[in-house]
């Protein structure tokens, strides 16, 4: 079985490895998609450390074998990628953090129960803690987009968006596709996207923004506008590059949110008199905890966020690194990319 597996800057493997086998308290998944993340793509593209097991952390599946000690889950079974619950014992649990579980924050990379590799690969081991039931009507492409929207979810619910509000989504990429949709399920009234792609752009108008606007002063005077000089309520951060951690609390008014979702691969200067000054919130967000997946698969499910408009192509195993080289170039009109790993 052929696993892909980022190995360095601007590289990509396809190895050799094993079936896997279904350990105790596990199962083994049958891949159907496997989305390229963001994280994924700045991996290739910057080379720094990078667990293989995270390489392809976005997929969908079938059950295809059950471990000892597994009553949760049987072989057919529909299932997503997703994250352990709280384990009760790490010192955030002790002292009631339950939300910052490290044993759960980790699970996503090192899973006892799972393979050396990710979900580019045809079959893949996993902890069955791990694993989220697809619904029988929703697709394996849009199985395979719970977990981006579930990080795209976490952080617009960490941001505390209230109704009336409005807010601005830097970046028109897969999660911010997926936030400004959970910031009108929120109540936003107004919803701006920061995006410099017209295809992106185009992509946002169609997925329910207000306007779509470039960076820079374009933004700047946009949000003006809107607010009256105020600046937005809200903004949510998913372009992921340097320069936006700054640009978030420009736009966003006294005493607003920001939530920082897009992660950079490289450090980011920001000028500490205007966070001063502005007394905003500004609140990072790291992937998901176990509870927010069922409130996105039901809302998935029921179309009310919507994944199909997101996804923008598929290839197979042999077209992946073409596909890293696309999204790495970053001038493209990609969104998400889904590998079928059995294509």
């Amino acid at each position: 079985m052929r696993a892909a597996v980022i190995t360095g800057q601007g590289s990509i493997d396809l190895r050799e490895v094993p079936d896997p086998v279904p350990r105790p308290g596990g199962v083994v998944v049958d891949i159907a998609f496997c989305g390229i993340c963001g994280t994924d793509v700045h991996a290739y593209a910057h080379g720094g450390p990078y667990p293989p097991t995270l390489c392809g952390h976005e997929w969908s599946g079938t059950v295809s074998a059950v471990g000892d000690g597994v009553r949760s889950l049987a072989e057919g079974d529909r299932v997503s990628v997703g994250v352990t619950p709280a384990c009760g014992e790490c010192a955030e649990c002790r002292a009631g953090l339950t939300d910052w579980c490290t044993t759960a924050t980790m699970s996503v990379a090192n899973d006892p129960a799972g393979s050396p590799h990710g979900g580019f690969a045809a079959r893949l081991a996993v902890s069955a803690a791990r694993v989220v039931p697809v619904p029988a009507a929703m697709s394996d492409e849009t199985a395979a987009m719970i977990e981006p929207a579930t990080v795209a979810y976490h952080g617009v619910r960490h941001a505390g968006i209230a109704p009336g509000d409005t807010v601005v989504v830097q970046g028109a990429g897969p999660i911010g596709a997926f936030a400004l949709q959970w910031a009108r399920v929120a109540g936003a009234a107004t919803v701006l996207v920061v995006e410099p792609s017209a295809t992106r752009g185009a992509l946002a108008l169609a997925l329910g923004a207000d306007l779509v606007v470039g960076p820079g002063e374009e933004a700047a005077t946009a949000v003006r506008d809107r607010t009256g000089g105020l600046g937005a309520d809200v903004v949510v951060e998913c372009a992921g590059v340097p320069a936006t951690v700054q640009t978030a609390v420009d736009l966003v008014r006294r005493g607003g949110r920001v939530s920082l979702i897009g992660l950079s691969a490289l450090p980011a200067t920001i000028n500490p008199g205007i966070w001063l000054m502005k007394e905003a919130v500004v609140r990072g967000s790291v992937a998901y905890v176990h509870a927010d997946f069922d409130h996105c698969v039901a809302m998935l499910a029921e179309g009310r966020v919507r994944s199909a408009p997101v996804h923008t192509s598929t290839v197979d195993l042999d077209g992946i690194a073409a596909a890293f080289d696309l999204l790495a170039a970053g001038d493209t009109a990609q969104t998400k990319i889904l590998v079928r790993p059995t294509g």
